[in-house]
């Protein structure tokens, strides 16, 4: 199958596969909609539908990042953000009806202490994150400046629009639109400079973290669910040629999603 561009039309009849979390709701959903539609497998499909929480959206679209086929998820696990509502009926109709949401991971290089190099992809956010009981100290610099000579948390990090209503959020970040094309650097339970809450910086930034007494204050880094421990140096960048695209009902588009949780209770 010819790998699809985030611009290629949905087929009027398209092809499904469909994957789900271990959750007894998603496993019964599965089977339930492969009898009623029929199914292909992931390297054949037009559309990959995702069954389960947000976490099973993530985990599909990192495992179809070099194909690149659009996700159209259903809720059925805890968490829904990045899901539509689960209704087996008039599931095709859906589906090429939806409006469709592009988005790009970023890239994370990490240095170990011991001069180890792991990269990672992210399509929610970077963090950077204290091991021990004691508080992280971090230099920032961004597209080789220094910004911040040592910030003391428990952590930082740097969120894309589509994970500016995840960990970023509940970091007191701010929420980003996705057509704003930038990104959320956040500080994690910051203590010096005590009023810092971060900034937002072009989606074309590069981001450098330094870890500060890295022995006696080790630092993990995690792209998503990719952790490195006891890092020294990390790196983050957008890869922009890299392209996901995920699927939502008409009406209920990611940004309509954004906009409805800035007013949120």
């Amino acid at each position: 199958m010819t790998q699809p561009s985030p611009s290629s039309p949905i087929p009027a009849s398209p092809s499904l596969a469909f994957v789900a979390s271990d959750r007894p709701e998603a496993q019964a959903a599965r089977k339930s909609l492969i009898a009623r539609y029929g199914a292909v497998s992931e390297q054949e499909a037009d559309v990959i539908v995702a069954l389960g929480g947000d976490g099973q959206m993530l985990e599909t679209l990192h495992a179809n990042l070099r194909q690149r086929t659009p996700v159209y998820g259903m809720n059925r696990g805890s968490v829904g953000f990045l899901m539509n509502d689960y209704e087996e009926d008039g599931l095709l109709e859906r589906i090429v009806a939806a409006e469709r949401t592009v988005i790009h991971p970023l890239q994370m290089d990490a240095w170990t202490e011991s001069g180890e190099v792991h990269t990672g992809l992210a399509i929610n956010e970077v963090s950077l994150l204290r091991q021990t009981r004691q508080s992280a100290k971090l230099r920032i610099t961004v597209d080789d400046r220094v910004r911040l000579e040592e910030l003391s948390c428990d952590g930082c990090l740097v969120a894309t629009p589509a994970g500016s209503t995840a960990y970023n959020l509940s970091a007191h970040g701010p929420i980003i639109p996705l057509d704003a094309r930038i990104l959320a650097l956040t500080p994690i339970s910051a203590f010096r400079p005590r009023r810092w809450r971060g900034a937002l910086l072009s989606h074309g930034a590069k981001v450098r973290f330094e870890v500060l007494e890295a022995d006696k204050r080790p630092v993990s880094a995690t792209a998503d669910n990719f952790e490195v421990r006891r890092v020294a140096r990390v790196e983050v960048r957008e890869r922009r040629d890299l392209s996901l695209t995920m699927l939502f009902d008409a009406g209920r588009s990611f940004d309509e999603r954004v906009m409805a949780e800035q007013f949120a209770n």
